[in-house]
């Protein structure tokens, strides 16, 4: 039984992968036309939450009434829908390796990725939209600062997913903090492993800046949040109380 269960395991892990190799390859070569099941959707909820209406216009995207701000295919957030299907799939193969049909949480995983991706393509939309109207005081320029905001909101959104899953299967706070840089690698590994098997880095500058904005910025956001974790941990282990031997008693006979 258990190697069935291995085999199920691995079964499914490599339509996981052909899923998401699938999903690359069609976002590298698809219009703002053949991805309106993600981009329409968010622009709704953009419009709900900013208040800016929108108007689409074929092979372009949708563009502001103001026609300064566009909703193009790059915005479209398919790589992080991609990346947070990786991380919820792969962690429940890892984690739980004797319980059911592993191919059966697929499609679940795909649903709360894209619901996931709504939202958080929504939130870096509406931030953009805001940022655009303040002042350049970071010594960056708009093109560095949207993209440090996209990293930051992405993962951001990746790591409140993978502590919402892990709490919501009983996590412990250490089990928490031992797996605590799981999306930082799954991030990692789609944003900087697959770009370079690809030949990114022939690209020049533009890469490799913004390869350390993403390698830097995900870091600044898993310390702090490692460490808190450790520190609930400690208050936690500090307040249980100190375990006592029970005093042996002798069964009657």
């Amino acid at each position: 039984m258990k190697e069935n269960f291995t085999w199920d395991r691995i079964a499914a892990l490599i339509v996981v992968l052909l899923c998401a190799f699938t999903l690359k390859q069609y976002y590298s070569t698809a219009s703002a036309d053949h991805l309106q099941w993600i981009l329409a959707p968010t622009t709704a909820l953009v419009e709900l939450v900013s208040g800016t209406s929108f108007e689409f216009e074929s092979h372009a995207g949708y563009i502001s009434s103001d026609r300064s701000f566009l909703i193009a295919p790059s915005c479209a957030g398919v790589n992080f829908l991609i990346t947070a299907f990786l991380m919820l799939s792969a962690r429940k193969l890892f984690r739980d390796r004797a319980q059911g049909n592993a191919l059966a949480f697929i499609p679940t995983a795909a649903l709360i990725a894209y619901l996931v991706t709504l939202v958080a393509n929504t939130v870096r939309i509406a931030i953009a939209l805001r940022l655009r109207r303040l002042p350049e005081t970071s010594g960056l320029d708009a093109y560095q600062a949207h993209r440090v905001e996209g990293i930051f909101v992405y993962f951001g959104f990746l790591v409140l997913l993978f502590v919402v899953g892990e709490k919501m299967s009983g996590k412990k706070i250490s089990g928490l903090l031992l797996h605590s840089f799981f999306p930082l690698l799954v991030y990692y590994a789609t944003t900087l492993g697959i770009p370079l098997a690809n030949g990114g880095y022939r690209r020049g500058a533009d890469f490799w800046e913004h390869s350390a904005f993403v390698l830097l910025i995900p870091l600044l956001l898993i310390l702090p949040f490692a460490l808190v974790i450790w520190l609930r941990g400690a208050d936690f282990r500090s307040r249980w109380p100190k375990f006592v031997r029970a005093p042996d008693v002798k069964k009657c006979e």
